[in-house]
């Protein structure tokens, strides 16, 4: 499919985030978001709860008593460390538990943009959906621990951040561009490769969510707010489409 430049630039896809965030204030969608806040609050707060224990525990048994000054040091080492691997943990579990709910949000913002209740959606049965999840999981997975051993390898883990935060952004954007184009009747083959149609739009809405992800706080609200937006994306790629 091929993908207008006013809607695969970096400008647009960035819009469309900020797009979401303001629609989660849409008494409307209010109904739709209690459930996908209240797993993000959980699942964040288990998150930094081990965390921080962890880093105690392995501040606690590599550095002995009289080098307890080198834990300012490593405290923020061991806290990028545990990021890294934690992150796309994390919020694939959210993920994954909130599939269903993403999915009737994607679908009653599709429903306002349309300006009726009449919109058609392509009703997945919840299994299917965690399916869907499940098999994005493994294939981010599947490309993710190739990218975490460049760290450990001198030489190469210069570029490991770099690359890591470019997967990252590809990550993002698959995870939530999927949500709409499920409720669209399109699976993950055909989801790939519309990402990839819109490459440059795709990386940019991914990065964006991101970092956004990684705002203590603010993340609980970033991901449904990443759904609405992908929603209004996708809505605004196919207009396009049909137009021309």
């Amino acid at each position: 499919m091929r993908v207008s430049k006013k809607l695969n630039n970096p400008l647009a896809a960035v819009g469309y985030f900020f797009k979401g965030l303001g629609w989660l204030m849409r008494p409307e969608l209010r109904p739709f978001l209690l459930m996908p806040l209240v797993i993000n609050l959980l699942i964040y707060a288990v998150a930094l709860v081990l965390g921080y224990h962890y880093i105690n525990v392995l501040i606690a048994q590599f550095i002995p008593d009289w080098l307890n000054w080198l834990s300012w040091v490593l405290w923020p080492l061991f806290f990028v460390c545990f990021f890294i691997a934690g992150f796309f943990t994390f919020t694939m579990v959210a993920n994954i538990i909130a599939a269903p709910f993403y999915g009737k949000l994607a679908a009653k913002t599709l429903m306002l943009l349309h300006g009726a209740d009449a919109v058609m959606v392509v009703e997945q049965p919840i299994p299917k959906v965690m399916a869907a999840e499940f098999k994005r999981v493994l294939y981010l997975a599947t490309r993710a621990v190739p990218l975490l051993v460049l760290f450990v390898i001198p030489g190469l883990n210069v570029a490991a951040p770099f690359l890591w935060a470019l997967f990252g952004a590809w990550g993002m954007a698959l995870e939530y561009l999927a949500f709409p184009l499920e409720n669209a009747g399109v699976l993950f083959p055909e989801q790939k490769q519309l990402a990839k149609d819109m490459r440059l739009g795709s990386l940019s809405f991914g990065g964006v969510t991101m970092m956004g992800l990684t705002l203590p706080v603010l993340n609980i609200i970033v991901a449904p707010a990443a759904v609405i937006a992908a929603t209004i994306y996708v809505h605004a790629v196919q207009e396009n489409q049909s137009a021309n």
